[in-house]
């Protein structure tokens, strides 16, 4: 049976971890640590660094296929695995419009794709450039480092030219871009899978619930959406995928607007979009990404059930979670948690909860209820 190296080792590597095992495929992960969220619960584990050259290619030995618990191994790290005869999933040139924003909005707008109206923000003389672009796409504007940013990570708002906040960011080095303040009705999430062979497979398109820059909750259907703009978002993602020779997953965050769809940002990996798909889809996320960069026939998307929310669980100010683990299972045993292994700190995201049923409100009720209480316990209402 195949090996799957894996690049990162935090939760997305840990929950691929328990795909494998029911595919038989076995999977190594390259670990900062040893105490590293999937270096606590996989077998194979190599610590080294992720960004290094020498440490990626000693654990790509032997692996049969190579992939990515995140987007931030270098790019040309990446090429000289692929030289090397390495099948890397996805590739290179696929990764780089997940890795550089600035990348990814050329080429979709080449594809003729919605994209919110943006622009490079030159480090010389940026002022004249934002004046112009405030004043033809209104204030306020929303500046993004054009690499590495994530979760919320990496985007700022600009209400006015703050001459400020901007010599601050470019004087650390910051490359930026500007794009519009997109007025929109909600967020959505469009997850497919790709193989090599090019076979697609699309999930339910699901609305993604930001607070802070951080998603905290994704419903699955997106609760009013209609099956025409569904249908527009699945197209889309798909038609994507396959331009960009994506192979594996590729979550496409959308906003919804008053005109249609825009496309927000692209990842091609696991998604916190789609961790639904553990208990909500009969293939889960993490094995349609491993079956996809193995190339194995994809499997369904079929939902389980009517209705599936997930709630991520944030640390709280008390890092002693087992007491309100028992209560939460106690008050819905139907609930699923899910932690990540994560030391608990205020505001990490250390796991989700997943509530299933048929009607939106009861079954929203009952994950945040779950997430809330493991991350505050009763002070926030223990009877909700």
């Amino acid at each position: 049976m195949p090996t799957v190296g894996m690049a990162g080792g935090g939760q997305l590597a840990r929950m691929t971890q328990q795909a494998a095992i029911a595919l038989g495929v076995s999977l190594r992960v390259l670990a900062g640590s040893g105490d590293d969220s999937a270096a606590r619960v996989v077998a194979d584990v190599r610590v080294g660094d992720d960004r290094s050259a020498a440490d990626l290619r000693a654990f790509a030995k032997g692996c049969d296929v190579v992939t990515w618990d995140h987007e931030h191994v270098p790019g040309p790290h990446i090429r000289e695995l692929e030289a090397a005869g390495i099948a890397c999933r996805p590739g290179s040139a696929a990764l780089a419009h997940a890795q550089d924003k600035l990348v990814m909005r050329d080429r979709l707008s080449a594809l003729g794709a919605p994209c919110p109206a943006y622009g490079r923000v030159p480090a010389d003389d940026p002022f004249p450039f934002l004046e112009e672009f405030g004043r033809e796409h209104g204030w306020p504007i929303v500046l993004k480092a054009i690499r590495g940013g994530y979760d919320g990570k990496g985007v700022w708002i600009l209400r006015d030219l703050d001459r400020p906040a901007v010599e601050r960011l470019l004087a650390e080095g910051v490359d930026l871009m500007a794009e519009e303040h997109v007025t929109f009705r909600r967020e959505l999430a469009a997850l497919v899978a790709r193989s090599p062979y090019g076979q697609g497979a699309a999930y339910p398109v699901v609305e993604t619930v930001q607070e802070d820059g951080i998603c905290v909750e994704v419903l699955s259907p997106a609760p009013g959406l209609s099956e025409d703009l569904a249908a527009e978002a699945q197209s889309l993602a798909l038609r994507i995928a396959a331009e960009l020779g994506v192979a594996g997953l590729l979550a496409v965050e959308l906003f919804e607007t008053a005109d249609g769809l825009l496309v927000n940002e692209l990842a091609m990996r696991p998604h916190n979009s789609g961790h639904w798909t553990i208990e909500g889809a009969r293939t889960s996320q993490f094995e349609q990404h491993l079956r996809a960069v193995l190339d194995l026939p994809l499997g369904s998307t079929e939902p389980t059930a009517p209705v599936t929310v997930m709630a991520n669980v944030l640390g709280g100010d008390d890092p002693d979670l087992y007491p309100r683990y028992i209560h939460v299972m106690a008050h819905d045993p139907a609930v699923k948690v899910h932690f990540y292994g994560k030391d608990v700190r205020p505001g990490r995201k250390i796991g989700h909860v997943t509530a299933q049923g048929d009607d939106l409100a009861e079954v929203r009720e009952r994950a945040r209820h779950a997430a809330d209480y493991l991350r505050w316990g009763p002070k926030m209402g223990e009877n909700r």
